[in-house]
């Protein structure tokens, strides 16, 4: 199995920027594509971008396109997301995740489910 350890969350200033990195290891020959989730206090679980750990392609949820940018280093086995004008509604614990291979499936990439496995998470404050 894949283990994911996240960094680089803190405390900052709305408007400000943050870089989160998610270091895998493990079978991380195995691994299909990436994504970050993040929940809030009380809240559900949701999506905020993925990339495919192949060819790139990326995707993001509507509340962070234009601000937020995932990429991953296949050398170092690294995925990241930088955040930029940050909001306070970005408040949250931020979590990284491993899609395995599956062969002959549609990769539903803003689906909990779809991932294998996850990371403990790293906090995010944004203050006003």
């Amino acid at each position: 199995q894949v283990q994911l350890v996240e960094s680089g969350g803190g405390l900052v200033q709305a408007g400000g920027s943050l870089r989160l990195s998610c270091a895998a290891s493990g079978r991380t020959f195995t691994t299909y594509a990436m994504g970050w989730f993040r929940q809030a206090l009380g809240e559900e679980r949701e999506f905020v971008a993925a990339v495919s750990w192949s060819d790139g392609r990326t995707w993001y949820a509507d509340s962070v396109k234009g601000r937020f940018t995932i990429s991953r280093d296949n050398a170092k086995n690294t995925l990241y997301l930088q955040m930029n004008s940050l909001k306070p509604e970005d408040t949250a614990i931020y979590y990284c995740a491993d899609k395995t291979f599956v062969y002959g499936s549609t990769f539903l990439e803003s689906v909990e489910a779809e991932y294998d496995a996850w990371g403990q998470g790293t906090q995010v404050t944004v203050s006003s």
